[in-house]
């Protein structure tokens, strides 16, 4: 019996796609509104990527900055995202944010507290205020652990181990999603008018990246483009400032934020504070794409270590304080025969998160393809053209409880509208198109790190594009699914993912022609009124994809006060 032949049917009133922070808080909105998603997730529960987002989580609370307010977190990161960002998005998720972080404290999530018992809040770069709370420095790994037992307890259904093939439309309306439980090894049919990514970005299609080897591939963009939906501002990928360097097993493991905002210092390797001559007012803490770029410039005028990085020294600081406030980053580099409130450690930049994604209704989540939504970092929109640190994290709770709660409307208006559906209608034949090349994949991250990097050009654009159309073609391979092992269904899988969205990257990379946020290109310096332009990308019917720029969306008058007021970080408070 073929994998064809015993296909599962699962139905669901809303199925979510991935089960980090995004994919619980909307499962959770579901179910306090009287909807029973179902929770499904190619890794095992638990273990999702919102537990790397270490530093913290934004919200205007004023713990220690009363003068802060929602609309000042929003001009930041309009600020941030060099004025591209969905200004509606931008406000919605600024202004719900201290809803939700107190939202997250009344469920149990451990933020560190001041002495009078007040969510404590530290500076992160680019904020104007004190205004990222956090849990030392694995709150990511807190809000997941309390949004988890919240569901155990909620009684949310969930189930591991299963990879979305494809996302099944008919005249532009879902109607389910074809799955491969990796465990059991048989097809799984879901059949559901409401689906839900929350797989998360596409950071890991460079070669020295943040993420596990295995996720942040593109899944959620790849699924939501072949399912017809618009995908927006891939070009943009941001580059954390700070990934290790060594050892080579620990290469690119992210070291958070929350460092250089208790004080560390950037130092070359003449230990000289190479920040003064970039970013004097606002130093360690300026935007992270100027950062990562100032620490590039310094390597390749040769002033950086032998390993290729820079150091970070946060050994000015009490240990005490380095101890209570970074326990992770301690411990992990005390296990390495490393001190780091004696000695510094090295770092450089590394793919860390993909600005770009589905183009999402940010009120509802909603794409252009019906019954199909995404959250979380599957969505573009809201950073723009660089992401303000800590956003990630609120980005999660935020658009979670606003999907959830529009989703829950739309079922009980429209009910689920699952239907039949005959296992010919899925074309089990022919699904993949690629061999499992392991090697193919290191390939394209390479080209890609190489090519589409922190400095960009037209030439090594092109010169990317032309390699990735080779590769594409030394893989293609259409062949039945049941010839296939489930790891080899996977890896072919992340391949077609990879090759689709770094195609989409390079592509829109060299139709940017100027220089904004994260994306910087060294023919076109200069950011251009011109280009203040989302780049849109979706397939047609005809399988060819299609492009289009659309202008930015006027910012709401109550966010152009807040800008114009020109809050920003007084540094000083630091020394």
């Amino acid at each position: 019996m073929t994998r064809s032949d015993s296909l599962q049917t699962v139905q669901a009133e809303v199925l979510i796609i991935g089960a980090g922070a995004a994919g619980l808080r909307t499962a959770l909105e579901l179910k306090t509104r009287g909807i029973e998603p179902l929770l499904i997730s190619d890794r095992t529960q638990g273990d999702a990527h919102t537990k790397f987002a270490a530093g913290g989580i934004n919200a205007s609370l004023g713990t220690h900055d009363p003068d802060d307010r929602w609309q000042i977190h929003a001009a930041d990161t309009l600020r941030e995202g060099h004025f591209i960002n969905d200004p509606e998005a931008v406000r919605l998720v600024t202004r719900n944010a201290p809803e939700a972080v107190r939202e997250l404290g009344s469920w149990g999530c451990p933020f560190d507290k001041t002495a009078e018992g007040a969510i404590d809040q530290r500076y992160f770069g680019a904020q104007s205020f004190r205004r990222t709370c956090f849990s030392g420095d694995q709150t990511g790994q807190a809000i997941l652990d309390t949004l988890e037992k919240r569901a155990r307890e909620r009684k949310i259904s969930f189930r591991d181990q299963v990879r979305v093939i494809r996302i099944i439309t008919e005249n532009q309306q879902v109607t389910g999603a074809l799955a491969l439980d990796m465990e059991s090894d048989r097809l799984i049919w879901y059949q559901t008018s409401q689906v839900v990514l929350a797989a998360g970005g596409y950071a890991s299609i460079y070669h020295r990246s943040t993420s596990r080897s295995d996720e942040n591939l593109g899944g959620s963009a790849s699924l939501a483009l072949d399912a017809g939906a618009w995908l927006m501002d891939m070009e943009m990928v941001q580059f954390h400032p700070t990934g290790m360097v060594q050892p080579k097993s620990y290469e690119g493991e992210l070291v958070t934020e929350a460092v250089r905002g208790e004080g560390g210092r950037l130092l070359n390797a003449d230990g000289e504070r190479f920040m003064e001559r970039y970013s004097p007012g606002k130093m360690e803490l300026d935007a992270r794409d100027v950062v990562a770029r100032s620490i590039m410039r310094e390597i390749a005028d040769g002033r950086g270590t032998d390993s290729g990085g820079v150091y970070l020294d946060i050994s000015a600081e009490e240990p005490e304080t380095i101890q209570k406030r970074l326990p992770e980053v301690y411990h992990r580099f005390m296990d390495l025969g490393i001190d780091i409130t004696r000695e510094p450690v090295e770092v450089a930049p590394v793919s860390h998160y993909g600005m770009g994604g589905v183009q999402v209704d940010f009120r509802s989540g909603r794409t252009s393809v019906r019954g199909l939504y995404a959250v979380g970092e599957a969505a573009g929109g809201l950073h723009g053209a660089n992401r303000l640190g800590g956003n990630s994290l609120v980005e999660t709770v935020v658009s979670g409880a606003l999907a959830g709660r529009y989703i829950a409307e739309t079922v009980r208006s429209e009910g689920v509208g699952t239907r039949e559906t005959e296992s010919s209608e899925l074309k089990l034949d022919h699904i993949l198109n690629c061999r499992p090349d392991r090697e193919a994949l290191d390939q394209i991250r390479q080209l890609m790190w190489d090519r589409a990097g922190l400095l960009r050009r037209s030439d090594e654009l092109e010169r990317g594009l032309n390699q990735l159309f080779t590769l594409r073609k030394s893989v293609k391979l259409s062949s039945r699914i049941d010839r296939m092992s489930p790891e080899e269904i996977s890896i072919c899988l992340n391949l077609e993912n990879v090759l689709q969205i770094s195609e989409l990257v390079l592509t829109a990379a060299l139709m940017r022609e100027e220089s904004r946020g994260a994306h910087y290109r060294e023919d076109f310096p200069d950011s251009e009124k011109e280009w203040l332009v989302n780049i849109r990308c979706s397939r047609g019917a005809d399988g060819e994809l299609k492009w289009d720029r659309q202008p930015v969306s006027e910012v709401h008058p109550e966010l152009r006060k807040a800008l114009d007021e020109n809050h920003s970080l007084d540094y000083h408070h630091l020394e």
